[in-house]
């Protein structure tokens, strides 16, 4: 983070009606002169599913990376819930959060990446028990119940006892994202979920989403390159070039009728290579 940030801009706290499930506020990041996020502002409501495509390279995954704190940001205050994420209060002011805080402010915040992440020494039911049981402190029994019924949710309930290996790539996302629900997050990320999968398997883990969708009110952001995809689940599709919001609407709006030239160029590029 940039020390010399003048951060009395931003507020301590988001309070009153309308408060955004995420905000990024002026977000910058960057590596050495390279600019990947640039003064980025984006609010995502609660409940919204929001949806982000553009080339490679233009700052997309890095937005879920710095939800997630896998990154530091240079400039600007994350906020998730109101609480600013980057950022805590000290003496009536922000200052560059602790690994306590953070580690406090992740919990709010379930990720699922393209490769699964799954412990392979571990079976399906075990992967979703862990994170409650040890992080949350979740009783053993309360944790072996709930990663119980999350893998029935996503259809995995009778491979509860199968370790990865054993698991195709749909079913091992499955279990992926049932881990990160166990969790008890308010806000999902998937980042390229699809990109690895079948095009007859992606037809399951969309089904799964969407009942997330439907039957939680789970704050969701999501990087693909699967515009289909992106028309079919979100609310809102955000089109990224250079580490900024070049364009965002409805899927309708977005992909049927866009504005801008880039995002012209980008999706009939993508028509084109399918």
């Amino acid at each position: 983070m940039d020390e010399t940030e003048d951060l009395s801009q931003y507020p301590l706290e988001l309070t009153g009606a309308g408060v955004p499930m995420v905000r990024f506020q002026k977000v910058a990041k960057r590596y050495g002169s390279l600019i990947v996020l640039e003064h980025l502002d984006l609010d995502v409501a609660e409940g919204e599913m929001v949806t982000i495509v553009g080339p490679s390279g233009s700052g997309k995954t890095t937005v879920l990376r710095t939800l997630m704190t896998l990154e530091n940001i240079n400039e600007g205050v994350i906020y998730v819930d109101g609480k600013p994420l980057t950022h805590m209060e000290k003496d009536g002011k922000l200052v560059p959060a602790s690994q306590k805080y953070l580690r406090s402010m992740r919990s709010k915040i379930g990720m699922c990446f393209q490769n699964f992440n799954l412990f392979p020494h571990m079976t399906a039911l075990e992967n979703c028990m862990e994170g409650p049981e040890h992080v949350l402190g979740i009783p053993r029994k309360q944790a072996r119940e709930r990663s119980e019924e999350l893998l029935e949710m996503v259809g995995m309930g009778d491979k509860r006892n199968q370790h990865p290996s054993r698991l195709s790539g749909g079913q091992q996302q499955r279990v992926a994202i049932a881990r990160a629900l166990a969790m008890r997050p308010k806000v999902m990320l998937f980042d390229e979920v699809t990109s690895a999968l079948d095009p007859e398997v992606i037809v399951e883990v969309t089904n799964v989403i969407r009942r997330l969708v439907s039957d939680y009110s789970l704050t969701m952001l999501m990087v693909t390159h699967q515009m289909g995809f992106a028309r079919d689940i979100a609310d809102r599709v955000c089109f990224f070039f250079g580490g900024r919001i070049e364009e965002q609407g409805t899927p309708e709006q977005l992909f049927g009728n866009p504005q801008r030239k880039r995002t012209q160029q980008f999706l009939s590029a993508v028509k084109e290579a399918v």
